[in-house]
């Protein structure tokens, strides 16, 4: 007849060799006195090898990083001191050949007869769920930088189009704007760098909207940066982006212009206000391709094409060392120059109608008439602003214009300037309406009130300039809303 004894701890011990999970048992003493085969496959040690050592000296040696990790302080040894179940969940036990496992664990105090005899030790390899865990917070890291991205882009994207001035910079069919637009057309599909060069106002913006829209990058966005309205200070963190704590304000991550555009097109407007501390930066990232935020240590690869533009002789620049010249050859690789509105004159007519729709559209109003006389002599003016300046003057024109009629001659608040100097009259008959008479007549008085110093009577005088009695001169001032500057009423 067989022991029923023995059969039990067989039966015990199949159980125990059976289970996925790894035990270990130990006694009063913490030396080992059995290990189960899942054990064994889990940390590679042989129970002859273990059996009757010290299981912390085996498996407990020290912490993950390498720190000491004292018997005193071990969970397992603890519940043979206090006799009760101990449990932990982010510790490592240490496999044969060196490496860490990590571990959850459960230790269980054997007691018999009110003694501690000893405790069973329970674990699981963690190793499989902490990938998992840690490919999920991957996952999580890069699904809420994308979620930031998108949202600093939405917000982007919603201002530009806020400001946006739907092609105010590119109408016309002028031989000029056509040998731009032959520019545009032969460098918008090609990855090449892009300088837009051309007077304030000329429509550079629009330029470099058009070549995004014509290239293949035309899905993605266009993300502009005004580089003269960046203060020094904010540069990296502007174009490259910042992680939280990065500097003092920097109370969240931020995601720079460079990796906003990824895939896009980076327009770069007024290029030649960047401070000279901060191109080498630029160029670096340019010619890399990839950057760092400010205060992180993580490498990010962008695929950005670059459009620049700027009102300064860039090379004057450069010779004058203000500009770095291996950042010059980097942007100016197919340089475009955009014609001022004084050299594309046969496109103003276009541009007027053009702007008097948008103005009219805006402010809900009918468009008002607009003559030839008025076209002709809009042609006539140097136009030093360019097309910003021609767009500044309708608006304000659609908006004193009375009796569906375009009122040019308020909207100037001086008088029109051709090429030469001289003053122009805008009138488009040969007489002028009473509204242009009251005009011409407040601009001929205070011309000539200036011309005496603001004064009204006496040697010199304005009254005497005009061959006028003081007080009919007086009246016409009354009459024509016209008052002596307040800095000049101080003398």
């Amino acid at each position: 007849m067989s022991n029923p004894v023995s059969s039990l701890a067989l039966r015990h011990q199949l159980i125990l060799e059976a289970i996925g999970e790894g035990v270990y048992g130990i006694d009063a003493e913490g030396k080992a006195t059995f290990v189960n085969a899942a054990a064994e496959r889990i940390l590679g040690w042989k129970a002859e090898d273990i059996k009757g050592q010290v299981f912390h000296d085996i498996h407990r040696h020290s912490h993950e990083d390498g720190r000491p990790y004292p018997i005193i302080d071990c969970p397992i040894f603890h519940a043979l001191k206090d006799a009760v179940v101990h449990t932990a969940s982010d510790e490592v036990f240490w496999h044969s050949d060196g490496r860490a496992v990590p571990v959850e664990y459960t230790s269980t105090p054997i007691i018999e007869e009110g003694e501690i005899r000893g405790a069973v030790v329970v674990f699981r390899d963690m190793t499989e769920r902490r990938r998992h865990e840690e490919e999920q917070q991957r996952a999580f890291d890069e699904i809420s930088a994308l979620k930031e991205m998108l949202e600093q882009e939405r917000d982007y994207l919603l201002e530009e189009v806020r400001l946006a001035k739907p092609q105010s910079g590119i109408i016309g069919q002028s031989q000029a704007l056509q040998r731009t637009f032959s520019q545009i057309e032969a460098v918008a599909n090609t990855p090449v760098a892009v300088l837009i060069q051309g007077e304030s106002g000329v429509g550079k913006e629009a330029i470099a909207r058009l070549i995004h829209e014509q290239s293949s990058r035309s899905q993605k966005p266009l993300i502009k940066v005004n580089c003269a309205s960046i203060p020094e200070e904010l540069f990296e963190s502007e174009f490259f982006g910042h992680v939280k704590g990065a500097f003092t304000g920097a109370h969240s991550d931020r995601t720079g212009r460079l990796q906003l555009a990824d895939g896009g097109t980076l327009f770069l407007d007024e290029i030649g206000e960047i401070p000279l501390s901060q191109q080498g930066k630029l160029l670096r990232a340019l010619q890399e391709q990839e950057f760092e935020r400010v205060g992180d240590a993580t490498t990010r690869k962008v695929n950005v094409r670059v459009v620049s533009a700027t009102n300064r002789d860039l090379m004057t620049e450069v010779r004058n060392g203000r500009f770095r010249q291996d950042l010059y050859y980097r942007l100016s690789v197919f340089p475009i120059d955009v014609p001022p509105l004084r050299e594309r004159t046969e496109d103003i007519g276009a541009l007027v109608h053009f702007f008097i729709e948008q103005v009219c559209e805006e402010l809900g109003r009918e468009k008002p008439r607009v003559t030839q006389h008025q076209i002709r002599t809009l042609q006539q003016h140097s136009w030093p602003g360019n097309v910003r300046e021609l767009k500044n003057i309708i608006e304000r024109a659609v908006i004193l214009s009375g009796n569906n009629r375009l009122n040019l001659d308020t909207a100037f608040g001086q008088p029109a300037r051709a090429d030469n100097g001289q003053e122009m009259t805008t009138s488009a008959e040969n007489f002028m309406t009473d509204e242009e008479m009251r005009l011409f007549q407040q601009r001929n008085l205070h011309k000539v009130l200036q011309q005496a110093n603001w004064k009204i009577s006496g040697p010199g005088g304005a009254a005497e300039l005009m061959g006028a009695k003081p007080s009919t001169l007086t009246y016409r001032m009354q009459q024509l809303g016209i008052r002596k500057p307040a800095k000049e009423n101080q003398g």
